[in-house]
C-alpha cells in the first residue's frame, strides 16, 4: 500500500506532537531526493526523514543513520542557509492531500523574523520537496519541473506554489450527505473504485474498509443501493473522517506469515484472516514494512545472476528432455522389427524371389500380417536387417532411459535451487546457494587465487505452540545437514510431496510420534507447505516419517533423499501459531 491521505494525516499529528516548537539543527541530504531533518525539542532529539523518491516517497522518524555525501548538494546548503537553527511552529496537511507543510520561523541575515514552508508532497512519481517564502512562491525544490515536463504546473524558483487539481476530487473532510451522493452517482464504477476516485486521500484498501464495515460488497453499483443502504454508508463514511480529525489512529501492519502485506493508520476488518501487529505510530508502521520490503527486493536483485543461471539451465534441461522422450517414443516400434525378423526365420522360405511383400500368420497374435520386403534382399538378409533395426532401437531405448532419468533428476534439482532462491532472507543465504551450484558445475569454478567465502547461513528455527522445536533447511545443503547430521532418529521429518521445498525437521527428544499432540504435526505441515514451490496453492499434501524412516540415495545431489514407510496429511501453507527463534 503506498502512502495515502489517512496514512499522511497519522503522520502530520506524529509530526507535531514531536516537532512543534523544536529547532532544526541538522540538515543533510543523503539522497538525491531525499532530507534527513534534525530537530531539538526539549530534551528529546528526532530524525525526519523525507523522500520524494518516484518509486518510493515516504516520511518517517527514524534512529537510522544515512551515509551522506561528501559535498552537500545545493538544495541542501540552501536549506542550511535559510532554515538551519530555526524554530518549527506547525505541521499542516491541506485537507486530506498527501502533502505536509512544515512551517518553519527563522532569523535572516537582517536579524528580522521570517517564515519559511518546507512542503512535501508524496505523489509517487509527482512527489516532491518544496521549499517556499510565507507568501507561497517557490524558492528552490529538489527536483525541478519545467513547463515542457508539466503543462499543469512548473515548480521552479519564483514560480507560484500551488496544488493542482488534476483530478477533480471531493475533499472527504468537508463533503455533505447530498454532494456525497451525487459524487458517486456521476461514477459508473464498482462501489469502492467509486469512493477512491471521488475522495481525496482514500486508497483501494481503504475504499475497500469502508465498504466492509457497511456491509457492502465493493464490486456493487452504488446506483443500485437502497436509500437506507446509501445513507449507512454515508454514516461510516462520516465516521470515518470524524476519526481522522479527532486523531484516532491505530498504526498497524498485516503480516501473511512473515511476510507484511499491507499497513495503515486505521484498523482494517477486511484482512482479518491476516495477522495484525499494533505500533504506537506510524513512523514505526512505515520503517517496518519498508525495510521489510527492500530487505526482499534486495535479495531478488542480489539473486538476480544466480536465477538466471539457474532459469538458463532448467530450460536447457526441459528442452532436452522432451527431445529425449520425443526420442524414447520412436523406439517403441522396435518389437515389431524383432517380430518381422522372427516371422521371416520361420516363413521366409514362402516368399517368392523379388517380392516386396510376405504375408504370414503373427503367432503372438493370431493375426494375419504383412511384412516389407527389400526385393534385391534374401528373405535370411531381411530379417537381419529387421533385426539390426530392433538392436539398434533397443539400444538406443536403454540409453535414453537412463538419459531421461538423468535429466529427470537435472531438473528436479534445479527446480530445487529455484525454490530456495525464492526462500533465501539474507546474502549468506545466497552465498550457500552459490557455493551449491558451483560444486554442482552450473558455476564457474574458483580460480586458484580467489578465496572461498565464508558462509555464516544457518537453517531457520521456530517454537511450536506447545513448545517444540522446528527446523526448516533454506537450500539443499541445509537440508542435507540437518536430516542426516543434526535430527536424531525419533525426530519427525516433514516434506511437501512431490514438489521442491524444504525438509522440516521436529524435534521430538525421544518422545513417541503417537505421545504428540496433533496441532504439532499441523504447524510442523504448515511450515513444510509454506516453505515449498507450493506456498501459493490453498492446500499442500505433505509427507512426514521418523527421520530414521529416511535414506539418501548414493550419488544423488544434496537433499535428494527416498523412504518407503511414510504417512500423509494436507497442510495449509501456514506460519500461524509459531514464533521464529533467531539462533
Amino acid at each position: 500500500m503506498a502512502l495515502d491521505g489517512i496514512v499522511i494525516a497519522c503522520m502530520a499529528k506524529e509530526m507535531n506532537e514531536r516537532m512543534a516548537g523544536g529547532r532544526i539543527t541538522k540538515i543533510a541530504q543523503p539522497e538525491a531526493d531525499a532530507l534527513m531533518l534534525t530537530i531539538k525539542n526539549q530534551k528529546d532529539t528526532w530524525k525526519l526523514f523525507l523522500s520524494a523518491g518516484a518509486s518510493l516517497p515516504l516520511v518517517y522518524f527514524t534512529q537510522q543513520q544515512k551515509p551522506n555525501p561528501m559535498v552537500a548538494p545545493g538544495f541542501c546548503m540552501l536549506l542550511r542557509k535559510h532554515i538551519g537553527g530555526g524554530r518549527i511552529l506547525s505541521v499542516s496537511q491541506p485537507g486530506l492531500e498527501r502533502i505536509l507543510v512544515i512551517e518553519i520561523e527563522h532569523l535572516n541575515e537582517m536579524g528580522d523574523v521570517c517564515r519559511k514552508k518546507l512542503i512535501g508532497e508524496f505523489m509517487g512519481k509527482h512527489s516532491n520537496l518544496i521549499f517556499c517564502n510565507d507568501e507561497d512562491t517557490i524558492i528552490d525544490s529538489i527536483k525541478h519541473i519545467p513547463l515542457s515536463v508539466s503543462s499543469v504546473r512548473e515548480v521552479l524558483p519564483g514560480r507560484p506554489y500551488f496544488i493542482p487539481d488534476t483530478m477533480q476530487k471531493k475533499d472527504p473532510l468537508t463533503i455533505t450527505e447530498k454532494d456525497f451522493f451525487s459524487a458517486l452517482s456521476e461514477k459508473p464504477v464498482p462501489l469502492s473504485k467509486a469512493l477512491y476516485t471521488c475522495f481525496t486521500g482514500l486508497s483501494p484498501v481503504m475504499a475497500e474498509e469502508i465498504c466492509h464495515d457497511a456491509s457492502l460488497d465493493g464490486r456493487a453499483d452504488f446506483k443500485g443501493l437502497s436509500d437506507l443502504e446509501k445513507t449507512h454508508l454515508f454514516g461510516i463514511f462520516r465516521t470515518f473522517m470524524e476519526d481522522i480529525k479527532k486523531g484516532n489512529f491505530n498504526p498497524c501492519i498485516f503480516y501473511d506469515g512473515q511476510v507484511p502485506t499491507e499497513f495503515s493508520a486505521l484498523s482494517l476488518g477486511h484482512l482479518s484472516a491476516y495477522e495484525r501487529k499494533d505500533f504506537s505510530s506510524i513512523s514505526q508502521v512505515l520503517e517496518t514494512y519498508y525495510a521489510a520490503r527492500e530487505a526482499v527486493v534486495r535479495i531478488r536483485q542480489k539473486s538476480t545472476e544466480l536465477r538466471h543461471t539457474v532459469q538458463t539451465a532448467l530450460e536447457r534441461n526441459r528442452k532436452k528432455y522432451e527431445l529425449q522422450e520425443k526420442q524414447l517414443k520412436d523406439t517403441e516400434k522396435r518389437d515389431k522389427f524383432r517380430i518381422y525378423g522372427e516371422l521371416l526365420n520361420t516363413y521366409g522360405y514362402g516368399a517368392e524371389p523379388g517380392a516386396k511383400s510376405l504375408t504370414a500368420l503373427n503367432y503372438y497374435t493370431n493375426e494375419t500380417i504383412t511384412i516389407p520386403l527389400d526385393d534385391t534382399m534374401t528373405p535370411q538378409e531381411n530379417a537381419n536387417k529387421y533385426f539390426e533395426r530392433y538392436g539398434k532401437l533397443k539400444r538406443t531405448c536403454e540409453a535414453l532411459t537412463e538419459l531421461i532419468q538423468e535429466t529427470k533428476s537435472e531438473i528436479d534439482y534445479l527446480e530445487s535451487v529455484s525454490t530456495a532462491l525464492d526462500i533465501a532472507e539474507e546474502e549468506a543465504d545466497l552465498l550457500q546457494i552459490k557455493e551449491e551450484l558451483r560444486e554442482a558445475g552450473f558455476v564457474k569454478k574458483r580460480g586458484p587465487k580467489d578465496k572461498k567465502a565464508k558462509i555464516s547461513s544457518v537453517p531457520l528455527h521456530f517454537l511450536s505452540s506447545d513448545g517444540y522445536h522446528l527446523y526448516v533447511g533454506k537450500n539443499n545443503l541445509q537440508n542435507e545437514e540437518l536430516t542426516f547430521h543434526f535430527a536424531s532418529g525419533n525426530d519427525l521429518w516433514f516434506h511437501a510431496k512431490g514438489i521442491p521445498g524444504s525438509h522440516v525437521i521436529a524435534k521430538t527428544e525421544g518422545a513417541s510420534k503417537e505421545s504428540l499432540p496433533d496441532r504439532l504435526f499441523e504447524e510442523a505441515g504448515g511450515l513444510a507447505a509454506y516453505y515449498s514451490k507450493g506456498q501459493g496453492n490453498d492446500k499442500v499434501e505433505i509427507d512426514y516419517v521418523e527421520k530414521k524412516q529416511v535414506k539418501k540415495v548414493n550419488g544423488a545431489k544434496p537433499g535428494f533423499v527416498i523412504y518407503h514407510t511414510n504417512y500423509s496429511m494436507v497442510a495449509v501453507p501456514s506460519l500461524a501459531g509459531l514464533t521464529e527463534l533467531k539462533d
